[in-house]
């Protein structure tokens, strides 16, 4: 069964603000305001995103009981089901998963995300993972976003157009309805990874800041190569005027 994206899109488009990185990478990405979910939350809410992803415990604290509280925010939520800190050094990394499908919907979630590391020594494990997480996902009517990232001792480099075309393909496969996958680089290649995808959606990872003309550019690029949208994080809210930047994304994006 084929779930809608609806919830999760604007006329078939999406522009994801994430802030799950504090577990990813700490709190090295945040200065006095972003650290603080309230302030992110208040530029999700701007009125320019399709959804916001948090990992559970903000979604509970924050986004959740903001609803209880009667003051719910408008920008839909997508929880991120599984994760990991950057301490641990393995070569071949692997996410648990952290939430299940029933958790993400109590805290009010139009979509799930799930991390899998291609080409992992421990890729079996969370292809499992994604397969039970996607079926309860279906059966709850919520679509599934999978972060699809080659990575480990057999991905020699994890920005090879080849290995990324490789991973989008493996979304397909494992029945993702939606794949975040980073940027090659260039248009022609970046047209194949959406071919591979097919009738798997994509977005393109935000990554680290980049100056707004280059971060920019790269948007209208990958719009034009088939994807649908981005989802972004610090190319927004470490930007000095993030609601501006959002804008003039979501320009690019609904021109």
């Amino acid at each position: 069964m084929q779930v809608s994206l609806n919830k999760i899109t604007k006329d078939g488009k999406a522009l994801f603000l994430a802030y799950d990185q504090g577990m990813e990478h700490g709190p090295t990405d945040f200065n006095d305001e972003n650290v603080n979910p309230k302030k992110v939350l208040e530029i999700a809410d701007s009125g320019y995103f399709t959804g916001v992803i948090l990992q559970k415990g903000i979604a509970e604290k924050y986004y959740y009981a903001s609803t209880r509280s009667g003051q719910a925010y408008k920008v839909p939520l997508i929880a991120k089901l599984n994760g990991k800190t950057n301490l641990v050094k393995d070569e071949d990394p692997y996410s648990p998963q952290v939430c299940s499908v029933k958790e993400a919907l109590e805290y009010g979630a139009k979509a799930v995300g799930y991390t899998i590391y291609i080409g992992s020594e421990f890729e079996a494990k969370m292809t499992e993972e994604f397969g039970k997480i996607e079926q309860e996902a279906e059966e709850a009517g919520l679509p599934v976003i999978a972060w699809m990232y080659p990575r480990g001792r057999n991905v020699p480099d994890e920005n090879d157009p080849k290995v990324i075309a490789y991973a989008a393909r493996v979304g397909l496969e494992l029945g993702a309805d939606i794949i975040k996958i980073r940027y090659t680089g260039d248009l022609a290649s970046f047209k194949w990874v959406v071919q591979c995808a097919a009738e798997t959606k994509v977005v393109v990872m935000g990554g680290s800041r980049e100056s707004e003309e280059v971060f920019l550019e790269k948007v209208r690029t990958v719009l034009e190569a088939g994807a649908i949208g981005v989802a972004v994080g610090r190319n927004v809210w470490q930007h000095p005027e993030p609601v501006a930047m959002a804008k003039k994304i979501a320009d690019i994006i609904w021109s």
